[in-house]
């Protein structure tokens, strides 16, 4: 009897703490499924395309004289830097649906290297971007201001945010990459 009362607390403790060690990250909020529609034309069912992926997701605009340029950029480092690492997504939204069209997109998408069917382009109703930005990643608002976070959000397989990086930190981009590599490499 004495040593089955202590298995289960130990056997308790080796099992909680080998789940933190293996996560490693904080969870914050849960991404819900939507449908939008990606710089292809194509609609874009989230649950087709990004369930079962690690994916990194930011807020950008075709449009921007400020720091959308420089994030895209930093997105296409992290693209490359995670090439060859099968289950890695990367998600650009946009902040200004009424011009960012798939058209636009496509040529925005060219500008930056996107690698076809690695890093999407999604534009769509107001409301549900609205949804997506305010309500599931936490990052501001859609409201026709074009005012919107530099944050980049790193999101699990389950759909969880796991992470957030402010792209103007210096190690902002290399925590990023670890860290989607960490999580690209656990099998939940």
């Amino acid at each position: 009897m004495a040593s089955w009362f202590w298995t289960v607390p130990v056997c308790s403790f080796a099992i909680l703490t080998g789940c933190a060690a293996r996560a490693g990250l904080p969870t914050y909020s849960s991404v819900p499924d939507f449908t939008l529609t990606d710089q292809t034309g194509a609609r874009f069912e989230s649950a087709a395309k990004l369930r079962g992926q690690v994916w990194i997701a930011d807020f950008i605009y075709t449009t921007c004289p400020g720091p959308c340029p420089r994030m895209s950029s930093q997105m296409h480092q992290v693209e490359n830097a995670l090439a060859g690492i099968d289950g890695v997504r990367l998600v650009s939204f946009t902040v200004d649906p009424e011009h960012d069209t798939p058209a636009v997109l496509a040529q925005y998408a060219d500008r930056f290297g996107a690698k076809t069917g690695v890093w999407y382009f999604l534009t769509g109703s107001r409301d549900t971007l609205q949804h997506l930005c305010r309500d599931a990643f936490l990052l501001g608002n859609v409201d026709g201001s074009l005012e919107h976070s530099t944050r980049f959000a790193l999101v699990d397989r389950s759909g969880k945010i796991r992470g957030f990086y402010e792209t103007s930190d210096a190690d902002a981009i290399p925590r990023v990459i670890a860290d989607a590599k960490r999580l690209a490499a656990e099998r939940s």
